[in-house]
């Protein structure tokens, strides 16, 4: 197993169970405890976990890698910020395509004032919108990823291989100038590869926090998206630094 599926598998477990044991994930990953020691020192220093003895926990701090339920609970005044930003970069008669997340659902909240077609893979987005009667709406079938409400597979492949929108809105868990864009998950970043692939116009949500953090997996460079939306935190050293990556800011005031 290569050392990126092991920490995969690592988070997995963290996300779920909120404390792993060293003991516990040797059995599990069939490798040894030094090596798995040595898996939880990395992580420690990506911001993923906080090692304890003989294990670890989820870490805390503003610099975290927040666990998956978390990440998606809620919508902050900064996501909902962000969300009104996006939506003002939509036109009438659109087709569009929203990947999951609770910026995503933040924005679905918001559409319904003017017709549009949306295709999602979000079974929460597609809840919302079903409440819309100028939303011409699009599911993308699969089976579900885990807690998530996002659907995946074979199924929802086939259908983005015969699809064509207007704009993707996506996120991301970290995006860096050297290293682009990442997430934890193996799955998510193939489906993020292939949905970026299907849109005229890339359109990535990522608040302040996002920028210049590095998850596992990389599945794009920051050069493949058109356009970022995110809110007045950024930094002036991230800002200049995006001028020279001829990608369209829009920034949202909270």
């Amino acid at each position: 197993m290569l050392s990126v599926e092991r920490h995969e598998k690592i988070l997995e477990q963290l996300d779920k169970s909120k404390i792993i044991k060293v003991s516990e994930l040797s059995k599990l990953l069939e490798v040894t405890e030094k090596t798995i020691r040595g898996d939880l020192e990395l992580l420690e220093q990506r911001g993923f976990l906080k090692r304890i003895h003989g294990g670890a926990v989820v870490a805390d701090g503003e610099g975290r890698m927040l666990p998956i339920a978390e990440r998606q609970s809620g919508y902050s005044d900064v996501k909902l910020a962000i969300a009104k930003e996006a939506v003002k970069l939509i036109k009438p008669n659109e087709t569009i395509l929203m990947d999951g997340g609770s910026t995503t659902s933040a924005i679905a909240e918001l559409l319904g004032d003017f017709p549009i077609t949306v295709i999602t893979n979000d079974i929460k987005i597609a809840h919302v919108l079903l409440k819309k009667p100028m939303i011409q709406l699009m599911v993308l079938g699969g089976t579900r990823i885990d807690n998530s409400s996002s659907l995946m597979g074979a199924q929802a492949t086939e259908m983005l291989q015969r699809i064509r929108v207007n704009r993707l809105f996506f996120g991301t868990t970290g995006i860096s100038l050297d290293h682009g864009l990442t997430v934890i998950n193996s799955i998510h970043a193939d489906w993020k590869k292939q949905i970026i692939s299907c849109a005229d116009q890339v359109t990535l949500l990522a608040d302040s926090t996002k920028f210049e953090k590095v998850a596992l997996i990389n599945f794009a460079q920051i050069e493949e998206v058109d356009e970022i939306v995110t809110d007045s935190g950024i930094s002036s050293d991230v800002l200049a630094a995006l001028e020279g990556k001829q990608v369209t800011l829009h920034i949202a005031t909270v």
